[in-house]
């Protein structure tokens, strides 16, 4: 069995309890060593094979986990955040599904929780944002036209970026072409969980002179939007004049 196992954002102790478990059974473990803490691989067993994947090709993963597994080996594949977010794990499971390697996945944490921590932060206000939008600049991997920055920005909601900390110049353009004024809130959350967690807050303008003066050009996420003003309205849920399933409301 190849277990996919999500490594959370970065603390150690913010892997689930079955992905600390499958760590500690595994024979092999294939890490994502450029992202992953590599504190997690203390847990394994003194014979576990380990393999960093920072330099290894797609082929090269499927030639170390396809074999172990076929020889009744339990395999851990290490990414970081929860592997369904940029985990690039789908082309690994299709290979898996062609051979026959039975597979499953363990969600994980994903880096956009651990920012919000980092920033004390709701992403989610009441009548300031009720949708959260996961994307990316487009790099050497393009995205379709219709995800672009500026074709999302125009909803104004809150948006969190992956991948996109060295370019943040020409994200502020694409933001504020899109519709959010320069003067929006945002944030810069440079390795969010890890000991050396850092939180910059700043407006869509100067989120490139606050990268700058910081050296802050990878390993971070940008969040954008109202959420990080002060500006919202209590919840109904908790309104004692607001009546629900579970408590009448108080006249």
């Amino acid at each position: 069995m190849i277990h996919f196992v999500g490594a959370g954002p970065g603390a150690e102790d913010l892997i689930t309890v079955r992905g600390a478990k499958l760590l500690e059974e595994a024979d092999v473990v294939v890490y994502a060593g450029s992202l992953v803490n590599p504190a997690h691989l203390a847990r394994t067993k003194a014979d576990c094979a380990i393999y960093n994947s920072a330099s290894m090709t797609l082929e090269q993963v499927m030639e170390v986990m396809v074999p172990a597994a076929q020889t009744g080996k339990q395999v851990v594949r290490l990414h970081t955040g929860d592997p369904s977010i940029y985990g690039a794990i789908r082309e690994q499971m299709d290979i898996l599904d062609a051979k026959g390697v039975p597979y499953e996945v363990c969600p994980g944490v994903s880096s956009f929780c651990g920012a919000a921590a980092a920033l004390r932060a709701e992403y989610t206000l009441p009548n300031v944002s009720q949708t959260v939008i996961l994307s990316r600049m487009a790099g050497r991997t393009p995205v379709p036209e219709r995800e672009s920055i500026r074709a999302l920005a125009a909803h104004g909601s809150t948006m969190v970026l992956f991948l996109s900390s060295g370019m943040l110049g020409k994200l502020a353009e694409e933001l504020i072409a899109g519709g959010y004024a320069p003067e929006t809130p945002a944030a810069i959350v440079y390795k969010a969980t890890w000991p050396e967690e850092k939180v910059f807050r700043t407006t869509i303008a100067g989120l490139e002179q606050m990268a700058n003066e910081n050296g802050i050009h990878k390993t971070a996420l940008i969040t954008v939007g109202g959420f990080l003003g002060n500006q919202y309205e209590r919840s109904k849920l908790y309104d004692p004049s607001f009546a629900h399933g579970c408590r009448e409301a108080d006249p």
